[in-house]
């Protein structure tokens, strides 16, 4: 430990990221990653704007993004707010609209930086545990709080509510910022900015990281009242004016554009999800159902982390969790049909062997 370190950073936890190995030759089925390319009109995008305007600042309010997910969804440009992926979005979030005198509630089993941001920006929170079944009950979140914040789908079960029932918390539950992290909502689900023009404290949160194949630009926006949007803008030019650069605005603009791309990558992972999820089921595991470019699964035999190391083997790369109530899962990210195939056939070899 530092002795020039702040107070604070003692009491840090850090977000641990799925692994990035370095070595080659791996079948990456680990960090929800797109298996295709970016659409080829954001790379003749980014392509252009590698000119001698590069040495000039971006635009600090990328208007032109913001402007085309606003046309995207139907929504008023105020209504939206765009930081250096989601991530720095929900930090923004949690230290503008959920930093408040009440705990903030969040499922037990989800995404892990929610209760990394917590730490960071010391926010109280009470954990809401799933269902035996591994399914959020938004029931059990009528209660005194701060805020709520949940993925939906959820994450790392893939788990998915439908917005009736989104809904019917936002009307029981008014006095409090909603937040819907809707990171996989484009494989399954349906979004819940729908809901904001009718709910005040709704905010939604989206990245362009997994249906839009752009994880290597950080591009992520929220939507909701311009009330909420206003309390972020200034958080943010408290921090980083200038978050998004050159490539990550254009290159974001050129995939919202390019609709027919998105739509044949995510009913392609869509299919093959299926087909993954039956044929896990084939091999004695469980599947959770999935609304996600993943999926969920525990062997009714064999141990989630020896199934993972055996897989490391044989250079595919899984992830596994170690908190007690999901350490008989794996989350497979879908890849291609030749990944799947390799997986499956992989996974063969290691339960009948």
């Amino acid at each position: 430990m530092s002795q020039f370190w702040s107070p604070i950073v003692h009491t840090l936890t850090p977000y641990v990221p799925g692994e990035q190995p370095k070595v080659t030759n791996l079948i990456k089925l680990n960090t929800n990653e797109n298996p295709f390319g970016p659409s080829p009109k954001v790379l003749a995008a980014l392509e252009a704007e590698a000119n001698d305007s590069l040495r000039l600042y971006p635009d600090p309010n990328a208007s032109e993004l913001k402007n085309a997910i606003a046309d995207y969804y139907d929504v008023k440009v105020e209504q939206v707010f765009v930081g250096n992926g989601s991530d720095e979005v929900l930090a923004h979030t949690f230290m503008g609209l959920l930093k408040q005198h009440k705990p903030l509630l969040f499922p037990d089993i989800s995404y892990s930086f929610y209760p990394v941001y917590c730490g960071l920006y010391e926010i109280e929170s009470e954990l809401i545990p799933l269902t035996e079944s591994f399914e959020i009950k938004l029931g059990d979140y009528h209660k005194p709080n701060g805020g709520i914040i949940f993925p939906n789908p959820n994450a790392p079960t893939g788990r998915v509510l439908p917005l009736s029932e989104i809904e019917a918390l936002l009307r029981s539950n008014t006095e409090s910022v909603i937040v819907v992290d809707e990171a996989y909502i484009d494989f399954g689900g349906e979004t819940a900015i729908a809901l904001i023009d009718k709910y005040p404290n709704l905010l939604v949160i989206q990245t362009l990281s997994k249906s839009r194949s752009l994880a290597g630009l950080r591009v992520g926006f929220a939507v909701g009242h311009a009330d909420l949007i206003d309390g972020l803008e200034r958080i943010k030019n408290s921090f980083n004016s200038y978050p998004l650069d050159r490539f990550a605005i254009r290159g974001a603009v050129a995939a919202l554009e390019d609709k027919d791309y998105f739509k044949q990558c995510c009913e392609t992972i869509i299919q093959s999800r299926e087909t993954v999820s039956q044929a896990l089921t084939e091999l004695g595991f469980e599947v959770l159902p999935s609304a996600a470019n993943f999926v969920f699964a525990k062997h009714n035999k064999q141990e989630a982390e020896d199934i993972a190391a055996k897989l490391r083997e044989k250079s595919i790369i899984v992830r596994h969790f170690k908190q007690a109530k999901i350490k008989d899962f794996l989350r497979i990210t879908i890849g291609t049909k030749a990944e799947c195939e390799s997986l499956i056939g992989a996974l063969t070899d290691i339960i009948k062997g």
